[in-house]
């Protein structure tokens, strides 16, 4: 793992996946430890899918392909590019192997770039070849609630379910609206935030749609919110999200333009973390069979040119 750090946050960068696998600040460790009790992961890159494609298959020139959940990049070795003091690049490039689960060449590069209390993720997707491509790419960090001390945290997963057991409150959601027209469906005053709900198989119904009022603009975390699983605000409904502690101070921030982003934590576990998705790509409709270019939220990428995007993890201090 290669560490990085400006003096204000520190972070450990994994080659396996290219997965961010620390965020300190102050000394405090901010990225869930990847416990297996609850999640193996820290903050994998999700790619050439985001979510699940139906029955665990798709369509593509003429062929079906099988692709698990969130593909496959998370799970392969990146090479290291280059690393500075503040920066650090890795990189997959497709192979035969890749090809084999996903019928295109690419190139896909992970970026990391620290500055004052800030990291930002950056992602390149380039296309090396002669044909159009089509993808999906995503993020999926995860952030201890701000109610565990970082004593607790260090102490691991039977002191944390400890200190949750004390409290329903995680804290709270604030979100920038952008879409006015539906923050403002309920009112002014009581603005609202429209979540599609994951349904059969790990897909969506775009007929599932829940409503979350949002009360002096945020919107109370309890350990029953993610009963039903993930909430997904797609139509670029907001563009930063902000953890609140149970005393509404900021805790830590994710900003990014990505038009969908998934809120989530292990639904019905308590879970010591949740997770904030920026997403340009979105899991199947439940019974999905059209083509693989042609499910809803696809990049399209033209012959020889390169995809570029960005979200930054800001942590309050």
């Amino acid at each position: 793992m290669k560490t990085l750090t400006n003096g204000i946050i520190t972070i450990g960068v994994n080659e396996h996946g290219a997965e961010l696998c620390s965020l300190k600040c102050d000394g405090r460790e901010y990225l869930w430890g990847a416990y297996p009790e609850y999640w193996k992961r820290h903050s994998p890159v999700l790619f050439p899918i985001v979510g699940s494609v139906w029955d665990g298959e798709f369509r593509s020139k003429g062929k079906t392909f099988k692709m698990g959940q969130h593909g496959f990049a998370r799970d392969m070795d990146f090479a290291l590019l280059s690393v500075s003091e503040d920066e650090i690049w890795y990189e997959l490039r497709s192979s035969e192997e890749t090809l084999q689960k996903y019928p295109y060449e690419f190139i896909l590069r992970i970026g990391y770039k620290l500055h004052d209390s800030t990291v930002d993720v950056c992602w390149e997707v380039e296309n090396p070849s002669d044909e159009e491509i089509a993808f999906q790419i995503g993020a999926h960090p995860a952030f201890y609630w701000p109610m565990l001390s970082n004593e607790v945290i260090n102490q691991g997963v039977e002191a944390m379910e400890k200190a949750l057991a004390e409290n329903n409150l995680r804290g709270f959601f604030k979100f920038n609206l952008k879409n006015k027209k539906l923050a403002e469906l309920v009112s002014p005053d009581f603005p609202l935030v429209e979540s599609q709900t994951i349904q059969e198989k790990g897909c969506v119904s775009n007929s599932m749609v829940n409503d979350y009022v949002l009360r002096n603009g945020v919107l109370p975390i309890t350990s029953q919110l993610f009963d039903h699983d993930a909430l997904i605000l797609a139509e670029s409904q907001t563009d930063i999200v902000t953890l609140l502690d149970n005393d509404s101070n900021p805790y830590l921030s994710v900003t990014f333009k990505s038009p969908l982003v998934g809120l989530w934590s292990p639904p019905m576990k308590n879970a010591p973390f949740v997770c904030i998705e920026p997403w340009y790509g979105r899991t199947d409709e439940v019974g999905y069979k059209g083509t693989f270019e042609d499910r809803k939220h696809m990049n399209h990428l033209a012959p020889h040119s390169t995809f570029k995007a960005k979200y930054e993890i800001t942590i309050h201090r």
